[in-house]
């Protein structure tokens, strides 16, 4: 499958937005409102789709793709591309991930001289940062939120 960056528009900030994962993974569920398609637009997300003009998932880099509750606790200190990531709920869990974030990973490296990658995982979500070892990425931080545990996890 071959897949191609596009430029968020209302339409796809909404399909996005409507997306519904199964629990625990229900973290990721939004509600489809003017702020989040806002943000979706405004903040530097762009749509992933595959050659049929299907829509894959999405992501965003800097300083949109951090947790905020993070920056207090001195996660992101360190330069780097910080990287967030999702992908169509009917996708996940089926060997997809790989062929995506890989995707993604090259996009933005094509984009920024900074030489390391972060992402930020919820440690819940054992299925994520299996596949981000898998792609040469190492825990290296956790911090916590009221709701939620977190892995910052670095490649370089």
């Amino acid at each position: 499958m071959r897949l191609y960056s596009r430029k968020m528009t209302k339409v796809l900030a909404m399909d996005i937005l409507s997306w519904k994962y199964d629990p625990p993974y229900d973290l990721y569920n939004n509600d489809v409102n003017d702020d989040a398609i806002s943000e979706l637009m405004n903040e530097g997300y762009i749509a992933v789709e595959d050659e049929s003009g299907a829509l894959i998932g999405f992501y965003c880099s800097g300083h949109t793709a951090q947790v905020p509750a993070g920056r207090g606790s001195g996660a992101y200190s360190e330069p780097a591309i910080d990287v967030g990531v999702g992908m169509h709920p009917e996708l996940t869990g089926k060997g997809n991930g790989s062929m995506f974030v890989s995707f993604v990973l090259n996009e933005l490296k094509t984009l920024n001289s900074e030489p390391i990658l972060r992402l930020t995982v919820a440690e819940f979500n054992k299925r994520a940062m299996k596949l981000y070892e898998n792609l040469g990425f190492k825990k290296t931080y956790e911090f916590k939120t009221d709701t939620n545990d977190f892995i910052i996890m670095l490649k370089w």
